[in-house]
């Protein structure tokens, strides 16, 4: 997409009404004020496997590790998943849920010894040269800069995030973007 939009809640509101009038958006809706499921977000998660990054990353996928950040920071940095033994596929749905969070995991607080080999995190827009907007309310920047703060991520760690093809922006203005705000290295659509 392309446009003279001014402002990262213009951007936001753009892909939000485009997604909602096309019917490109997926459970949960609408997707206002949220990061959109997408229609093809199984195919671009499927992609990211066969990435590289993520094939040698201890995170994320089966014998890595996951962390998931706790809703609203409320209780703890992270959580961290851990299914039991030889887990059933309906076991692993449970884990991917808030539910399966408060049985199947451990917090990880900001004293943890750590290192996140790789982020995938959601956005609302990115740019071609991996600017990135968020629903607006700053958690995955903060949640970054308080894992950079205990040393579990740094400039080298790689972060991805998968997003529909109209979520895509050729670019995305300089001024809207400070030093706070989480680039992304790689795109999966």
């Amino acid at each position: 997409m392309s446009t003279t939009l001014q402002t990262k809640d213009a951007f936001r509101q753009l892909v939000w009404s485009y997604m909602e009038e096309r019917d490109i958006a997926l459970f949960p809706r609408p997707v206002y004020n949220r990061i959109p499921n997408f229609q093809g977000a199984y195919e671009a998660c499927n992609k990211v496997k066969q990435l590289r990054e993520f094939q040698v990353a201890n995170t994320i996928k089966a014998n890595k590790t996951l962390l998931v950040p706790t809703p609203r920071l409320t209780k703890g940095l992270f959580n961290k998943i851990t299914p039991p033994p030889n887990p059933s596929k309906h076991i692993l749905r449970i884990c991917s849920t808030s539910e399966g969070v408060k049985h199947h995991s451990v917090k990880i607080g900001l004293n943890s010894k750590i290192k996140v080999d790789l982020v995938i995190i959601g956005s609302v827009a990115v740019s071609i040269k991996g600017r990135r907007i968020g629903k607006g309310e700053g958690y995955a920047d903060m949640e970054f800069a308080m894992m950079a703060t205990m040393g579990a991520v740094n400039s080298n760690t790689t972060v991805i995030t998968t997003v529909h093809d109209c979520q895509v922006f050729e670019s995305l203005p300089d001024e809207l973007f400070g030093e706070h705000d989480v680039p992304v290295d790689i795109i999966v659509t």
